[in-house]
C-alpha cells in the first residue's frame, strides 16, 4: 500500500509539472505570435494594438501601442542633422499639448528643437541617450527613440501621416 502511495504521488507531481511546463509553452507561443504580428509593419492607419508609425511635419515620428506614444525623429531628420552629440530631453510627467516643444538635438552641423505629436504626459525617457545620442543616427526608430508619452487626445493621431503620406511630403519639400 505505502509503495502504491508512492508511485500514486511521484505520477501527481510529474503530471502537475508537466501540465505547468505545457502551459508556459503554450503562452510563450502565444506571445511570440502576437510580437511577429505586431512587428509586421503595415500601412493601416488605425491605432490597434499593433499600429503603424505616424509623422508630423516637424519630422518626429509616433508608435501607440496601449495607450503609450513612443516618439523619436524619422530617418530624414537624422540624416539632415548629422552626427548626434547631445540630446535635450522633457522631465517625466512634464504635461505637453500637440505641437509644444519638449526638447533639442544637438549635432555637429545643427541644433533642431522637437515638437510632441501628441497631447499627453511624458511617462518616460531614453537615457541611454545621454551616455550615448549617436543612437538617434544608428537606430532611429528602435534604439534611438526620444520619449514615451500617455495619449491624452486619441483623436490628434488621425491628423498625422502614414508612411506613405510621409514619404511623398518628404519628397515634395526635396523638389
Amino acid at each position: 500500500m505505502m509503495a502504491m502511495c508512492s508511485v500514486v504521488r511521484c505520477v501527481a507531481v510529474s503530471l502537475s509539472s508537466t501540465l505547468s511546463r505545457l502551459s508556459h509553452r503554450n503562452a510563450v507561443i502565444s506571445a511570440t505570435l502576437l510580437e511577429r504580428r505586431c512587428f509586421n509593419r503595415s500601412l493601416s492607419t488605425n491605432t490597434s494594438l499593433c499600429a503603424a508609425l505616424k509623422f508630423t511635419d516637424k519630422h518626429e515620428w509616433v508608435r501607440v501601442d496601449s495607450g503609450v506614444a513612443t516618439v523619436g525623429i524619422s530617418n530624414f531628420a537624422q540624416e539632415a542633422l548629422g552626427d548626434v552629440v547631445y540630446c535635450g530631453l522633457p522631465e517625466i510627467g512634464t504635461q505637453l499639448s500637440q505641437s509644444d516643444e519638449f526638447g533639442a538635438l544637438e549635432s555637429v552641423k545643427a541644433a533642431s528643437e522637437l515638437y510632441s505629436p501628441l497631447t499627453g504626459e511624458v511617462t518616460q525617457v531614453n537615457d541611454a541617450l545621454a551616455d550615448n545620442p549617436g543612437l538617434v543616427n544608428k537606430s532611429c526608430y528602435k534604439d534611438g527613440w526620444l520619449m514615451k508619452m500617455s495619449v491624452s487626445v486619441p483623436e490628434e493621431l488621425d491628423a498625422l501621416m502614414d508612411e506613405a503620406a510621409y514619404e511623398r511630403y518628404i519628397k515634395s519639400i526635396e523638389d
